[in-house]
């Protein structure tokens, strides 16, 4: 499937199989002796969805090793890892809202520890909210933040929609782009993106994102033998055909002629600090170590 300028997707078509792909391997990563993240919503959210393949995944009944993908658990397993350890330091630092860009089957407003006063607004598709909102009130979970959902297309007006929502643009906010710079947005779409973060962004927010650089290889050519692999299992998803080709900006310099003071890490740095070994895994520029994962403050020395 090629993606348009208003395509539109639930959890189990489109990019939303990736989003449901990536909290089975969340949910196979927690269920691991020691584990280095704990998500217990990650399974239910994926059953939810109705993908058999990956409610196998995230159940147990299967394995990633089993349909050639090793790999995938422990990749998602320490950038969620690195992301997860993002809000508790920016809480740290007095911020008390939070947005969530693309969040998909995320859970952190629900699995983190947030302050008293603390609000989270996730935003993404008004179906992908919905089944995830509806979904865990059914299993009688609670957010342990003040959650504000703010359903919109990231292609669409949502910073009018986000303030329409509460947010202040007086107070800094942590924000967090988890898998979006990563060609599943068209490009210009990417650097308005960031654009709009900034402009709604007081002195001293913070952001954590991870993002190809300019000249990387793409993540559609990255997953096309996952794709390959998931079809005999009955999972029709064009990974290739879903991100867009395009010449991007990198998204830190972008970031640092906006103002915003950067830091940046790699895989290898990820994997070493989790205690985790590459394994499969292609830490090089032609694999899936091509993913940067960077930090920012506006205005930060």
């Amino acid at each position: 499937m090629q993606r348009s300028d208003n395509d539109t997707w639930d959890l189990a078509t489109s990019v939303g199989v990736t989003a449901t792909m990536v909290a089975s391997a969340r949910a196979a990563a927690s269920r691991r002796v020691n584990p280095i993240i704990s998500d217990p919503l990650a399974e239910p959210l994926v059953r939810a969805t109705g993908v058999d393949l990956f409610a196998g995944l995230a159940s147990g009944d299967l394995e990633f090793s089993d349909i050639g993908s090793g790999w995938v658990a422990d990749f998602f397993a320490v950038r969620a890892r690195f992301f997860d350890g993002f809000f508790p330091q920016a809480t740290a630092a007095g911020i008390r809202q939070a947005v969530i860009v693309g969040s998909g089957l995320d859970s952190r407003a629900y699995r983190l520890a947030w302050p008293a006063g603390a609000v989270v607004y996730e935003i993404d598709q008004p179906a992908v909210l919905a089944f995830k909102n509806s979904t865990l009130s059914e299993l009688g979970a609670a957010p342990a933040a003040e959650l504000r959902p703010v359903g919109i297309d990231l292609r669409h007006d949502w910073p009018t929609a986000l303030q329409k929502a509460g947010f202040d643009v007086a107070m800094p906010a942590a924000w967090l782009l988890e898998g979006l710079m990563i060609g599943y947005l068209p490009g210009e779409a990417q650097d308005r993106m960031l654009d709009h973060i900034t402009g709604l962004s007081a002195p001293g927010s913070q952001l954590a994102a991870d993002h190809l650089p300019r000249d990387s290889v793409s993540v559609g050519s990255l997953m096309q033998n996952l794709a390959a692999t998931w079809r005999q299992h009955g999972v029709e998803a064009d990974f290739a055909g879903l991100t867009y080709s395009h010449d991007r900006n990198d998204a830190e310099k972008h970031l640092q002629s906006r103002g915003w003071t950067t830091s940046s890490r790699s895989l290898t740095d990820l994997l070493s600090a989790a205690g985790v070994l590459a394994g499969d895994m292609d830490t090089g520029p032609g694999g899936q170590g091509a993913i940067s994962y960077l930090t920012a403050i506006l205005g930060g020395a």
